[in-house]
């Protein structure tokens, strides 16, 4: 079904904002001030919105806590790309009756992409009646008006309908980190990759503007900010739906021109959409981080072709050579699915094969979770779960040896790395790569860019010391 975006109009989301005010006035008249929780499941886009979930509790005079009880209002954003994920979501939730017997004021609100699905949401409001509102992605910017209505009626609300896609700009935000920055940069997936359930509940792709982009990230790099990832289902497809010749290589290289001390990020590419010009541009560009998470998810290409993903091995691997040939020490991640229906003892040693060829420097692995409402949760799956947990152990012990080998490679060398917490004693930073560095040094260091010598490794990080 065709979708356009709906783009939220200034008077629409001015109106939310009084709404706001009207919010503030009702725990005024009460004497009291209202406290909010935002617990967050999933991917770095659900961080995000979640950000601007608490920058619209703060604007309604709520504080921010960090734990559940006693809080006048919860908010869930959840999360529905495996079953454990909801699983955990649901046992959590019927635990929140237990506070809100305590607390009988706290309202309770689910969002995110499991209420994007109407089974779920029917569920939520038939079975767990302490909860007081659902609103799926495309009504988060009505959250106030949502939570206005709770409030003051007493009445549960659902704002579940699907619709357009929405682009709102200029929501409040309260961002969780004043060192790190997630900035989306699109909303949605036209993809439809046969396990995802995301296009069916984040709708169809739609780009922010470039100008908005551009502006968030100079103020996030005036505030500070040294390390931005840009955020979208597929980035690779940025620009497509907004006809200005505009492409997110284009877009990438805007902002790496523009002034300060930064790393700049993205995620997650879609490898039937990376291009040369790609990668050409972050091996010319400084400030891009050379990291690429780029999940090719099978090694074999008929399960490729099942799951819909548009491009075979010999493809994947030429992208890969091409970005190692302009960058020999490009970091690249992915995500990889392991048990797909019907894949053949063969077919999961073409995976492994092709990792032992990229030599990843780490993996996302999971283990295949059908997902109501997508193809591949219809499809035949013979393999028991027990030689599907074999496959994963292998496979999981295959790329730990090769994470091992590549972080002692580094131990020796002077790194720059962005210091940005601490562990005990140790500070704690990250390199241009994303790997975890722990590392003596001074505090006078926290938040800035450092050198620091690698000392030592493990398998999932590695140790240093600052170099003054």
């Amino acid at each position: 079904m065709e979708r356009k975006t709906a783009e939220i109009s200034p008077e629409l989301l001015r109106a939310q904002r009084e709404i706001c005010e009207k919010i503030k006035e009702y725990w005024l008249a009460q004497g009291v001030t209202p406290r909010a929780f935002v617990d967050t499941y999933g991917c770095q886009q659900n961080e995000a919105d979640s950000e601007r979930i608490r920058g619209m509790l703060e604007t309604c005079g709520y504080g921010i806590v960090d734990e559940e009880e006693g809080a006048d209002c919860i908010v869930i954003n959840t999360c529905a790309i495996r079953e454990h994920a909801e699983d955990r979501v649901f046992g959590n939730v019927g635990a929140l009756t237990h506070t809100k017997n305590r607390h009988p004021r706290q309202k309770i609100f689910l969002c995110g992409c499991m209420m994007g699905q109407p089974e779920v949401a029917a569920r939520i409001k038939k079975s767990y009646r302490h909860v007081d509102g659902v609103f799926n992605p495309h009504h988060l910017w009505r959250f106030p008006e949502l939570l206005y209505t709770v409030l003051t009626t007493g009445k549960r609300v659902f704002a579940t309908e699907d619709s357009a896609g929405a682009i709102a700009e200029g929501l409040p935000v309260v961002r969780s980190n004043n060192l790190k920055a997630w900035v989306s940069i699109m909303y949605g997936c036209n993809n439809f990759c046969s396990y995802c359930i995301v296009p069916y509940v984040r709708g169809r792709e739609r780009s922010r503007r470039p100008e908005e982009i551009v502006a968030e990230v100079r103020e996030l790099i005036a505030a500070g900010y040294k390390d931005i990832t840009l955020l979208g289902q597929n980035v690779n497809s940025y620009g497509k739906d907004l006809g200005l010749g505009v492409d997110f290589a284009d877009l990438l290289g805007e902002l790496a021109e523009l002034p300060g001390e930064f790393w700049l990020r993205f995620m997650t590419s879609h490898p039937k959409d990376a291009t040369k010009k790609l990668f050409d541009t972050i091996a010319s560009h400084e400030k891009i981080a050379k990291q690429f998470h780029l999940p090719f998810q099978s090694g074999n290409d008929r399960v490729l072709k099942v799951m819909n993903r548009h491009y075979d091995s010999a493809q994947y691997l030429s992208l890969v050579d091409y970005g190692r040939s302009l960058m020999p020490g490009l970091v690249l991640t992915s995500d990889v699915i392991v048990g797909f229906p019907g894949e053949t003892e063969e077919e999961f040693e073409d995976t492994i094969r092709l990792i032992e060829r990229v030599r990843y420097d780490a993996l996302f692995t999971f283990i295949f979770s059908p997902r109501p409402g997508t193809p591949a949760a219809k499809m035949d799956d013979p393999t028991p779960k027990e030689e599907k947990n074999r496959r994963f152990d292998r496979l999981c012990a295959v790329q730990n040896q090769i994470s091992q080998e590549i972080h002692q490679a580094y131990v020796g060398r002077t790194m720059r790395v962005l210091v940005d917490g601490k562990d005990g004693e140790l500070l704690t930073a990250r390199t241009e790569g994303g790997r975890l560095v722990r590392m003596s040094g001074p505090d006078c260091l926290l938040g800035q860019f450092a050198d620091a010598k690698i000392t030592g490794c493990t398998t999932w990080s590695l140790t240093g010391e600052s170099v003054l």
